[in-house]
């Protein structure tokens, strides 16, 4: 299993980054993934998840209509649109694979994770 991030960055406080998880190794469209987030000094936690076939989608509340999340699973990809980002969204987004085909389940495989920064 491999998971590669991209799409962090620099952004100002309101701006918008669009994160991708792009993914191998096994079946993606088989397994439910997600998005956790860990800022400096404090624990991973939870940002957002979908199910194998995309119908279904969560959210952490502080993220709740302002982050979107998305797969193609004919291009192996996840996504997370983010909006009008705050500095509290400043953290390390990591991509993960669950071992089920929906949410809520146990994340068995990590990527390296992609650091967004924001700031004025």
């Amino acid at each position: 299993v491999q998971l590669v991030e991209s799409g962090g960055g620099l952004a100002q406080p309101g701006g918008s980054l669009r994160l991708s998880c792009a993914a191998s190794g096994f079946t993606f469209s088989s397994y439910a993934m997600g998005w956790f987030r860990q800022a400096p000094g404090k624990e991973r936690e939870f940002v957002a998840a979908i199910s194998r076939s995309g119908g279904s989608k969560y959210y952490a509340d502080s993220v709740k209509g302002r982050f979107t999340i998305s797969r193609d699973n004919a291009e192996n990809t996840m996504y997370l649109q983010m909006n009008s980002l705050k500095p509290e969204d400043t953290a390390l987004y990591y991509c993960a694979k669950s071992v089920a085909s929906v949410y809520p389940s146990r994340m068995d495989s990590w990527g390296e994770g992609t650091l967004v920064t924001v700031s004025s």
